[in-house]
């Protein structure tokens, strides 16, 4: 019995340990036969690339070949032209001379020439390289110019009230005047943030009085004038901790402030110097600029007097209802003795302003500014005032204030206020005082016709001299670039009259309205920046 249970117990361990045995060799088999199929799976893919990589090497080798072809064809095209072309100039030479032979022969080595098609191939260097230029060269400008006739039948004259820093200039200009502005970008063009950048620009005034078309008058009366206005370098992004500083020198305008319909410049620090602009202070920007100024007329022991300012601005500080400016400005003039024994006394004085602008206001801005000054700063230029023993006393207050609206494309206005107090130091007379207001709307019945009308009143006085008011109208319809207060080029046509307190009499309107205390004009007139 114990034998036997021992067989019926073994049978079903013998029949698990052979289950087990065949388990593991098909595995075995199984893996192997995996192996396999992977191996013959990379070789099927080395033959695949081997066979694409030949296929594009023989398609690259036919590529470069058919361009070798079409080149060779090209510059044989070339070379027959200027074959055929040599060939007609000598039978051309020949059929007029007769003698190519001779004349050849005679003549061979003497005349310096090169081939032809190295010409062609200089020129299109040449017209790469201008088309580079052309890249970095900037063109801007700015003119007027029309012709106009008063009441009386002579040249339109301009009206504009005795004592006042400016005029209502539409249909109140009597010249051609222009400013043409050359720019070259010498250094990254592209003005790119990872590199520093240098360009240079000058500017070339033109100013006619409408007299000839081509005027070269007597004693130089109606010619036309040329001015250097610009002539400087400015680089930009050379340190690292400021970026956007500005650095220059030479001669320029120098951050204006203006006006436009009365053409006026609350400040105007144009001359000679340099300095450096929009440095970053976090809260705003800074420029600070030595700038100057000469009186070539005045000559002492020193030489030409001079005038130097130190001018630092702070701008775009963000604040109420807007963006705030600060001004201030040192002047000193050193006097001296002119040849004829006239002594003039060594000056200096200060100006300070405050500025509010907001941008982007109902279609146009809003600016308000007040200036005060004292001594040689207080005409707040670099220009200097005829020297007199009162100049350190001097003193000016300035308030302007200006605005844009529009707010659709209909209609547009420009209303301006300006109020200044003069004293030029001498103890006996008063102040004088200019006190200006005025506006321009303008209607656009269509994207290019519209109609201008403006009107400005000015009243000045000066103690002795005069004191009365002007007014002036203009009605002007326009052709225009578009339906914007500032869309040009534009045409007009133009209607102006003026009148004048008797106050004014004989200082107004120049020789047609002498005895008379009002006036009228009219003519065209093109308008153009860019």
């Amino acid at each position: 019995m114990t034998a036997g249970g021992r067989s019926h117990r073994s049978r079903p361990l013998k029949w698990f340990t052979g289950c087990l045995v065949t388990t593991l060799l098909g595995g075995v088999t199984a893996t192997g036969q995996q192996t396999d199929q992977l191996q013959q799976q990379l070789q099927q893919l080395k033959q695949q690339y081997d066979a694409t990589t030949h296929d594009l090497e023989q398609r690259i080798a036919a590529l470069e070949q058919q361009i070798k072809d079409e080149k060779e064809a090209e510059q044989k095209t070339k070379e027959n032209t200027v074959s055929a072309a040599e060939l007609a100039a000598e039978k051309a030479t020949q059929s007029v001379l007769g003698q190519s032979d001779q004349v050849g022969a005679k003549y061979q080595g003497q005349l310096a020439s090169e081939p032809t098609y190295d010409l062609l191939r200089e020129s299109d260097t040449k017209i790469a390289k201008l088309q580079e230029q052309v890249g970095t060269f900037e063109f801007h400008g700015y003119f007027r110019s029309g012709y106009g006739l008063n009441s009386e039948g002579g040249q339109q004259v301009a009206f504009q009230a005795p004592g006042a820093g400016a005029k209502y200039r539409l249909g109140n200009e009597a010249e051609t005047y222009a400013e043409l502005i050359f720019v070259n970008n010498w250094v990254n063009p592209e003005h790119n943030s990872d590199k520093a950048w240098i360009k240079s620009e000058f500017m070339v005034e033109a100013n006619t009085t409408n007299s000839g078309n081509y005027a070269n008058f007597a004693n130089g009366i109606g010619n036309d004038q040329f001015r250097f206005r610009e002539a400087f370098v400015q680089v930009g992004n050379v340190l690292e901790f400021q970026p956007n500083a500005k650095f220059w020198a030479g001669e320029r305008y120098y951050r204006r402030q203006h006006i436009d319909i009365d053409d006026f410049y609350p400040l105007d620090m144009s001359g000679y110097g340099g300095g450096v602009e929009d440095i970053d202070l976090r809260i705003g920007k800074m420029s600070v600029a030595f700038l100057s100024g000469a009186r070539p007329d005045i000559v002492t022991q020193n030489g030409y007097l001079a005038k130097s300012n130190i001018d630092v601005r702070i701008y775009d500080l963000k604040g109420p209802a807007g963006l705030w400016a600060g001004w201030f400005n040192y002047a000193t003039s050193k006097g001296g003795t002119t040849p004829n024994g006239t002594v003039i006394r060594t000056t200096d004085g200060y100006a300070f302003g405050l500025r509010h602008q907001r941008l982007e206001w109902h279609g146009g801005y809003h600016a308000f500014s007040i200036q005060y000054g004292t001594g040689a700063a207080s005409n707040f230029s670099t220009s200097i005032v005829d020297p007199t023993p009162f100049i350190n006393s001097s003193k000016r207050l300035l308030i302007t204030e200006h605005l844009l609206f529009q707010a659709n494309d209909k209609f547009a206005i420009m209303p301006i206020f300006v109020y200044q107090r003069t004293k030029d130091g001498d103890p006996q007379p008063d102040w004088n005082q200019w006190v200006s207001f005025g506006a321009r709307p303008e209607y656009f019945f269509t994207k290019h016709i519209s109609l201008a009308l403006e009107g400005g009143f000015d009243h000045s006085h000066s103690r002795g001299q005069y004191d009365g008011w002007l007014r002036k109208v203009t009605i002007a319809p326009q052709i225009g670039a578009g339906n914007k207060f500032f869309s040009r080029p534009v045409l007009r046509a133009f209607l102006t009259y003026a009148s004048w307190s008797d106050g004014f009499r004989g200082l107004v309107g120049g020789t047609p309205y002498l005895n008379r205390t009002s006036g009228l004009t009219y003519g065209v007139q093109a308008e153009h920046w860019w």
